[in-house]
């Protein structure tokens, strides 16, 4: 095994849900636009990137969030909160997505035409395009909070907010459904223990 794996490995072992954050510790613009440009290269579904990250990085933003989150105090505490968002309606990403495949020579026209086909049926179901917005979105926010425990900070998965308030306070489009909220910073306080269920309860091989 490479040093490399080895170190991925090890980070993915100690990531852990961080929910007491250091005021004080400062995260840059520019930490966090590394932490969402590795973030969105996450794999996704025909590769439409079913996502938006809505990045709530001032004081007086994480103040209008914290209501809608419950008034959890990670909210304020952490250096920033990143809403998770997904796309219901990424089959219109189609075009975005493969035309320039098609115009540099990497696919031709006719596989573009049946890939689109294929998109578009399955999104004339709103129970697959609502499923694919949240799986989808959520392998970009799990590699969200790997790249950031790489660069040094911590994070933690919030699923405890008001999703209706969240969509009218920020005024978000309705092709757009909230998955989760990211709170990421310094950790003041470590991880409260918590157990994990056996490889064997895990899992099932056939």
């Amino acid at each position: 095994m490479t040093t490399s794996a080895s170190d991925l490995l090890k980070l993915m072992e100690e990531r852990t849900s961080i929910r007491h954050y250091d005021s004080t510790a400062d995260l840059s613009k520019e930490d966090l636009s590394q932490i969402l440009e590795t973030a969105i290269k996450a794999p996704t579904a025909w590769n439409l990137q079913h996502w938006k990250f809505m990045v709530f990085h001032s004081d007086s933003s994480k103040e209008r969030l914290l209501p809608i989150a419950y008034n959890q105090n990670q909210i304020v505490e952490a250096s920033a909160v990143i809403a998770v968002l997904g796309d219901l309606e990424a089959d219109k990403n189609t075009d975005s997505v493969y035309g320039p495949l098609v115009e540099a020579g990497h696919m031709s026209k006719e596989i573009k035409e049946t890939l689109a086909g294929q998109i578009h049926g399955a999104y004339t179901n709103p129970v697959y395009a609502r499923d694919a917005a949240f799986s989808n979105a959520s392998l970009g926010a799990m590699q969200l909070m790997l790249a950031a425990k790489a660069k040094g900070f911590d994070t933690c998965a919030i699923g405890g907010f008001n999703g209706q308030e969240f969509m009218k306070e920020f005024q978000v489009s309705e092709r757009f459904v909230p998955v989760m909220l990211i709170s990421v910073g310094k950790a003041a306080k470590p991880a409260h223990k918590s157990a994990r269920f056996s490889l064997d309860q895990a899992t099932e091989w056939l």
